[in-house]
């Protein structure tokens, strides 16, 4: 199996990378092109189910660190916001290619937080109640709420949050999601925010079996123009998702003192193992 650096680093297996042509620098999939039927004057489209990240990048069975691009190559930050994540990123690609990839909050069994958990490092289970989507993930057991019939807050009356304030409304067949209120502390491919960052989805079914999350990042105070980036998904209902807890133990690598990370040998694998952590991405076998 692989494990999928990103900013969270060392996640398990498979892991979020941008699905449109421009975001991954090849032609997008084109697995079914059947348009899904559309949902019935006044009931919404049915989004309930298990997703995985579609199309899988990482198949295959070898023990590795493997490198995620930035979405769409990364936002265009202001000064000096941009050199600085600059700088970040490539210290993290030069300790990666010496094989001491650096340690991470999600290392540190953080919370993903948003916009990280659409990414789906291990799938996801959408739920649509009245009132409310709730989208569970796997890995770390994650748990995020989109609320509707429910007005948006001013930035400086949300709590911040990991996943922070999100409310919900249909458009036709698509779910328009605004989230406010991530902590500042939250962040995604370790590009910093504000306060007044804001994120807009637009989750929409594509095809039979497939959806995709276009999503749309402002942040008045540090970035320069909006920041584009799409996440596709394929059903899997036959998946049931698990408990996934996170210890600080990771059945496959470990952090060295000077903060580096590195894969644990077959006997630190057999003795540190925790319970109820599938060894691999269910579903993606």
């Amino acid at each position: 199996m692989k494990i999928a650096i990103t900013a969270p680093l060392a996640l398990i297996g498979l892991a979020a990378l941008p699905l449109t042509a421009a975001d991954a620098g090849q032609a997008a999939p084109k697995a079914q092109t059947q348009a899904p039927a559309p949902a019935p004057a006044g009931k919404e489209p049915d989004i309930m189910g298990t997703w995985e990240i579609y199309p899988d990048p990482f198949a295959g069975d070898a023990n590795t660190f493997v490198e995620l691009p930035v979405p769409n190559g990364g936002p265009k930050l202001k000064e000096p916001y941009a050199t600085q994540w600059k700088a970040k990123r490539a210290e993290r690609d030069a300790k990666l290619k010496a094989g001491t990839p650096l340690v991470d909050p999600s290392t540190q069994c953080a919370p993903e937080g948003m916009p990280m958990i659409m990414g789906a490092i291990f799938p996801l289970q959408i739920l649509q109640t009245p009132g409310q989507v709730t989208v569970l993930a796997e890995f770390l057991t994650q748990t995020r709420r989109i609320l509707f019939n429910k007005p948006m807050p001013p930035f400086d009356e949300v709590s911040p949050s990991y996943y922070g304030y999100s409310v919900g409304k249909w458009e036709g067949d698509t779910l328009v999601v605004t989230t406010r209120g991530v902590r500042e502390d939250t962040q995604f491919f370790e590009i910093p925010h504000s306060k007044q960052m804001e994120i807009t989805e637009r989750i929409r079914l594509t095809a039979p079996g497939m959806m995709e999350d276009q999503i749309t990042i402002t942040d008045p105070v540090m970035l320069a123009e909006p920041y584009h980036f799409t996440y596709g998904y394929k059903r899997n209902d036959e998946y049931e998702i698990v408990e996934y807890i996170c210890d600080r133990v990771d059945p496959l690598f470990k952090v060295n003192p000077d903060g580096t990370v590195s894969m644990k040998t077959d006997g630190e694998k057999h003795d540190a193992a925790p319970q109820g952590a599938p060894a691999k991405p269910k579903g993606h076998e």
